[in-house]
């Protein structure tokens, strides 16, 4: 597990290549989810965004995803394999293995990556699950690919902007748990901005490269003392697109 932090750039060396023809999920490490006669495995890179518990674990039907806790915006440093079919998402909070902060069901098809957002503050916490659909992006076009995921447990929906290249590639309002779609930009730098002209208020400026994937993190609580929980911009890069 890797924690990420402001100012370090999270580098997933451990993931798994993305291939647009064919995944490769053999050569990731299995979780310990229970097999239960299955043989098809599907992929999840899970991460921490809840701000107000310490740390938290995830289970899949009762089995643990990870060896250990995920601290607060750790996230599993690459995808799991995990066997693929329905399941029951829940998180819990890690000093407190009897009481259970989510609980999902999903279903997670054979051969595709999903990502897994546990989010939450006040004791109102989500599982945000999304597919990560990388068979649809250009791995040949040598350009890189960035999303969000607001994270920030408010009700004002901030404006959201990505722009590279003097260009605004992404720019609108985004409600909380809301997660965009991978949006294709010029490898380089790309300045994110999330603000709602108040509370919410935060600049940061990335360097991405050409034929990776990166997921924007919109965390932290709006007005917490604790710089470590206040709103902040942080990206983990997915992986690498291969022809």
């Amino acid at each position: 597990m890797k924690s990420v932090s402001s100012s370090v750039r999270a580098v997933l060396t451990t993931v798994c290549f993305v291939t647009a023809a064919a995944l490769c999920l053999t050569a990731c490490r299995k979780s310990d989810y229970s097999n239960t006669g299955n043989s098809e495995v599907s992929a999840v890179m899970a991460f921490n965004l809840v701000t107000d518990k310490p740390a938290i674990a995830i289970t899949l039907s009762n089995n643990a995803l990870t060896p250990g806790p995920l601290q607060y915006s750790a996230f599993t440093g690459g995808y799991l394999n995990i066997y693929s079919g329905g399941s029951i998402v829940q998180a819990y909070d890690a000093s407190n293995i009897n009481t259970y902060l989510t609980n999902t069901a999903y279903t997670f098809n054979p051969g595709k990556y999903y990502s897994l957002f546990v989010v939450g503050a006040n004791n109102v916490y989500s599982n945000v699950i999304v597919p990560d659909n990388f068979d649809s992006l250009s791995a040949t076009s040598g350009q890189a690919y960035v999303r969000y995921i607001n994270a920030i447990p408010d009700s004002s929906n901030p404006r959201v902007t990505i722009t590279a290249n003097g260009t605004n590639v992404l720019d609108g309002n985004a409600h909380y748990t809301n997660v965009s779609a991978f949006t294709q930009v010029a490898p380089g730098s790309v300045t994110v901005n999330v603000t709602n002209d108040g509370s919410i208020q935060a600049n940061r400026t990335i360097t991405v490269e050409g034929q990776k994937a990166y997921t924007i993190l919109l965390t932290g609580t709006p007005g917490n003392a604790d710089s470590s929980k206040a709103v902040k911009i942080r990206f983990v890069e997915n992986g690498r697109l291969t022809p």
